[in-house]
């Protein structure tokens, strides 16, 4: 019955002075929680979505609406009270989904009320790719060039991409009329539904290819095997990944090539390990070299340096190379080496190496053990 029917603000639940893009959220969220085509077989859901409709087509009209709101049902339902039935004739049997086509187009394959499919004769990005490439601790500290191979898909020389053998042309399909896409349209009890799918005859392209290329089949690409020469910058690190634009797959219909992202991985060194832009190593000294100090040849990642160590080194002790790390991959100067030094103690001594080592022992005093010293301290305390 018409007199039955709740007010429009409150199907929809907002406040009578609700403004038109809250209106229009509320209305987007019911209706697709109550749409027929989710709940199958839900009377009550059927017949909550007709209401839902029924006072958005009022509230977002502004003249319907003010009518509404002066006169009640009576300004918009002409037979309210006089036992229409169905919609009351609020609402019309070929209700407009322009607002519902971006919430249900994934579930209907298209659009409602005329909303448009993707167009796939328009320029479309290729597809990027991704490969390893592994380099020595050296190249990516200084970096290097490189060579990779891989396969990708490309352009169509036969063709030049259209698909059609040469000679030929594309015929525009005769069942969408080059648009790519077909409008259905079906009688359902809450009114007619409008939807957009793409063209089964042309596959949504808008075109029809009658003769296709021999070399691409009509795909207008093929895949090849191409060797690509790859710039690493120097100080670059593991997993770090270096962007070649444009060395991915073509693109369709005139649109860009993807690009081809390379992951490195850095070999580890025999010597040296990496921390951001710094370097780090071990060296071993002799017990004279610790005590006496004196000069020490130490490796680094460009070359050989020589470094004078103080007498009386201790094992663990670490000294700084400025300027001797890896350069900053901004091309920003470069980090520093650290070298942390370990007395080898030395074996297989013969008889007169341990008596000469004993009498030396024996002139040592308790000053020149300062660490003992203060061990010792520690424990009588």
């Amino acid at each position: 019955m018409a007199d039955q029917k709740r007010d429009y603000y409150e199907v929809l639940g907002v406040q009578k002075g609700a403004a038109e893009q809250e209106i229009k959220k509320a209305y987007r969220k019911l209706a697709k929680a109550n749409h027929p085509d989710l709940n199958p077989g839900d009377a009550a859901a059927e017949a909550r979505f007709k209401e839902i409709n029924e006072a958005y087509e009022v509230l977002s009209d502004s003249a319907k609406r003010a009518r509404y709101d002066q006169f009640g049902f009576a300004g918009v339902d002409p037979s309210y009270g006089g036992g229409g039935g169905g919609f009351g004739g609020g609402f019309s049997g070929d209700f407009d989904f322009g607002d519902l086509g971006d919430i249900f187009g994934s579930f209907f394959g298209g659009g409602f009320g005329g909303g448009s499919a993707r167009n796939r004769n328009g320029p479309q990005r290729g597809e990027s790719l991704r490969m390893g490439l592994t380099i020595t601790f050296e190249e990516a500290a200084f970096g290097c060039e490189k060579e990779v191979s891989l396969d990708r898909v490309e352009q169509c020389e036969t063709c030049g991409g259209s698909g059609a053998a040469p000679g030929t042309s594309l015929e525009t399909c005769s069942n969408c009329g080059g648009s790519g896409t077909v409008q259905q349209r079906r009688q359902t009890p809450m009114g007619v539904f409008a939807t957009t799918s793409a063209c089964p005859r042309c596959g949504g392209r808008g075109k029809i290819i009658s003769s296709p290329c021999s070399s691409c089949n009509g795909s207008g690409q093929t895949r090849k095997r191409k060797t690509v020469k790859v710039s690493i910058p120097a100080g670059i690190d593991n997993g770090q990944i270096v962007s070649l634009r444009g060395q991915g797959n073509a693109g369709k219909n005139g649109g860009p090539a993807g690009d081809l992202q390379i992951v490195i991985t850095v070999q580890p060194h025999q010597l040296f390990q990496r921390d951001g832009s710094n370097v780090y190593c071990d060296a071993p000294i002799t017990f004279t070299q610790a005590v006496l100090g004196g000069e020490l040849e130490i490796p680094t990642i460009d070359g050989k340096v020589k470094y004078d160590i103080p007498e009386g080194t201790q094992t663990g002790t670490t000294f700084r190379l400025r300027g001797k790390g890896i350069p900053n991959v901004n091309g920003r100067g470069r980090g520093d080496q650290y070298v942390t030094v370990h007395i080898e103690t030395p074996r297989s001594l013969t008889r007169e190496q341990k008596e000469a080592l004993r009498k030396f022992s024996d002139t040592l005093k308790e000053q020149n053990y300062k660490e003992r010293k203060s061990f010792f301290e520690k424990f009588k305390k």
